[in-house]
């Protein structure tokens, strides 16, 4: 990956039992209260979504801290962590401190934690709690200037060569501020960092919608900021947006198959 993340920002934090923070710089003089939401996470906080992954709201001097928990790996990715990989929590940590450093609208990235003992265990990531109005899953084509914005802040992404791999529709938060609107990306450990030529570009859209009417107004604005015709930024738009659905579709009639298999 290009660009790390520079350590002079954070300040590294062990504990004596096997846990391992890492606390930005800023945050380092409440240590002691974010070990606390870790070591008390099931039984404090207000719960905001379960599921794979569990996220709870902290208050922290009248601040509210995002904590996502992230689901124990499994046997093979507890080794892979543990030693040749990094975690999910690392990765979400050092990406929001890249982004924040670019300029890219994200929560502040304040800290992670990780479990090592023989093998990886529990991970930890904590932010700044963002409460915003929208995400991108409920824009429509009729939403033209907010899909005009949203499309520059991704051409902005590209430019500054970042590559959001889960750039999907609950994975941008959108915040009204006077008569614009501000973008910060979540869910951030599956990401790269290098130049994106025209198809990388086109096909990091294809996650997002497979409404045509709001690929056309992305196409006609993106095809603007880059020169090029807009009938072949929809074209492409298009094709690796239909390309993901197939596969996406094609896996969920997979699992289907084998849960009535295995019934």
């Amino acid at each position: 990956m290009r660009n790390p993340v520079a350590m002079a920002s954070v300040n590294i934090y062990k504990r004596k039992s096997s846990m391992k923070f890492i606390v930005a710089k800023d945050f380092t003089a409440y240590l002691e209260d974010l070990e606390r939401m870790i070591q008390n996470f099931s039984r404090e906080g207000s719960v905001l979504s379960t599921g794979r992954n569990e996220i709870r709201i902290f208050d922290l001097n009248g601040k509210s801290i995002n904590v996502k928990a992230f689901k124990i790996p499994n046997a093979v990715n507890k080794i892979a962590y543990r030693f040749f990989r990094k975690s999910k929590a690392q990765r979400s940590f050092e990406y929001a401190s890249i982004l924040t450093q670019k300029g890219i609208g994200t929560p502040l990235p304040i800290a992670y934690a990780e479990e090592n003992r023989l093998t990886f265990g529990r991970s930890f990531y904590l932010c700044e709690h963002l409460d915003c109005e929208l995400t991108f899953r409920d824009l429509s084509a009729t939403d033209v200037q907010l899909l005009q914005e949203f499309t520059r802040f991704t051409f902005q992404l590209h430019e500054k060569e970042i590559e959001f791999l889960d750039h999907s529709p609950g994975n941008t938060l959108i915040r009204r501020n006077a008569e614009k609107y501000q973008f910060f990306l979540v869910d951030l450990n599956r990401m790269n960092f290098r130049k994106m030529d025209f198809e990388a570009r086109m096909k990091n859209f294809s996650r997002l919608t497979a409404d045509e009417a709001i690929l056309r107004i992305m196409a006609r604005e993106y095809a603007i900021l880059y020169g090029k015709p807009e009938e072949l930024v929809f074209e492409k738009m298009q094709f690796y947006t239909h390309q993901f659905q197939e596969k996406f579709h094609r896996k969920k009639r997979l699992k289907k198959q084998l849960k009535f298999w295995k019934n």
